[in-house]
């Protein structure tokens, strides 16, 4: 590449914490959620959710959020932002979809980008972009994990939904980056 969300009552908040707030600061925690208590009736069946910050070894310090919800009509909606500080770049897109391995605790999320300032074409407003994460919880193997965007092209994908089927993961975590200041969580 270029380069465990509770439902309910607390879950419309940390929406709006996740995607409301802009990352354009290098602040602590920014973009960090905290997840809710779980309960039944806002016809959700999957969210995943996080931000904080990690370092790239070629784009630098590069920050994040973004929230993603499996609608009972297995549909997906949700945001997404990411900022690289060093180049000057900064992306945010809306979810179209998601794709969670509970067992390895992956997810994949991928949508359509409504705000680019990277002058590469296959970044522009309108175009497909995605990513991937890890959950590792609070477990003793290490931070949670996340990539850079990848976009068109990227390992033979064109389209968010393609990235999202495929569930493409390389061996030992290859091209994510350990979560500082931040969570990711899916649910």
């Amino acid at each position: 590449m270029r380069a465990t969300v509770r439902t309910g009552a607390g879950l419309l908040s940390t929406l709006v914490l996740a995607c409301g707030a802009p990352l354009d600061t290098r602040e602590p925690g920014a973009g960090s959620v905290a997840a809710g208590p779980r309960t039944a009736g806002l016809g959700i069946e999957q969210a995943v959710m996080g931000g904080g910050q990690f370092e790239h070894p070629v784009f630098g310090t590069v920050t994040f959020s973004f929230s993603a919800v499996r609608h009972a009509d297995g549909s997906a909606s949700g945001r997404f932002q990411q900022n690289q500080f060093d180049l000057g770049f900064s992306y945010k897109g809306d979810v179209t979809c998601f794709a969670v391995d509970p067992a390895s605790h992956r997810a994949w999320i991928g949508g359509v980008l409504t705000q680019s300032n990277d002058p590469d074409p296959i970044a522009e407003v309108g175009d497909d972009a995605w990513f991937r994460v890890l959950d590792l919880g609070n477990s003793n193997t290490g931070p949670d994990r996340s990539t850079f965007l990848g976009f068109e092209g990227a390992a033979g994908i064109i389209t968010s939904e393609e990235y999202c089927a495929a569930k493409l993961w390389p061996d030992n975590n290859a091209r994510t980056w350990p979560v500082e200041q931040g969570n990711i969580v899916i649910q």
